[in-house]
């Protein structure tokens, strides 16, 4: 997960199959987004589901969206940062405030070939900033201050060594 994942074409080897497992992946952990690095595959793909946060987001009802070589090409620099806890599949049982701009412009592809470049607000643009940052070597724990990094310092060493808990399979976490 420490390396920047490569951009994928269309006929890249079992897509359709390698997303529908990611999606079954992320269902079992019961997260919201799951990046390829994650899984193991160092290249720009990612599933995102906020129809689980839809009861307290509704406008997030249905929306479940893959993300093929997604990049971000700016962040608006006009709007708030927003200060929110973060939590990751890949460390279950750490989460942290992070401070994010509330509104990016990402581009993306999506399983059809079709293209978006878009300006993207609000907690999607908060999901796409963590996920898009696993596939550039970047975990959220690279955005928090050395403080609170030095807090957790015996949780992840521990993680290193297997010694966590999850209710969903994982593997160790190097670094």
């Amino acid at each position: 997960m420490r390396k920047v994942s490569e951009d994928i074409t269309l006929d890249y080897p079992e897509l359709t199959q390698l997303i529908e497992n990611m999606w079954e992946t992320l269902a079992s952990s019961e997260g919201i987004g799951l990046a390829a690095p994650q899984i193991g595959k160092n290249i720009r793909l990612v599933v995102i589901d906020l129809d689980l946060i839809s009861e307290d987001l509704p406008e997030y009802k249905g929306f479940k969206k893959v993300f093929i070589n997604p990049h971000i090409l700016e962040y608006d620099e006009e709007a708030p940062q927003d200060n929110m806890e973060e939590g990751c599949l890949s460390l279950p049982g750490i989460h942290e405030k992070v401070q994010r701009p509330t509104r990016i412009h990402a581009r993306w592809m999506e399983p059809d070939g079709s293209e978006h470049d878009e300006w993207i607000d609000g907690y999607l643009a908060r999901v796409m900033q963590h996920e898009f940052d696993h596939l550039d070597a970047k975990m959220f724990i690279d955005r928090i201050s050395p403080l609170r990094r030095q807090l957790i310092k015996n949780k992840l060493k521990a993680m290193t060594l297997g010694k966590y808990r999850c209710s969903y399979r994982t593997k160790p976490l190097r670094r």
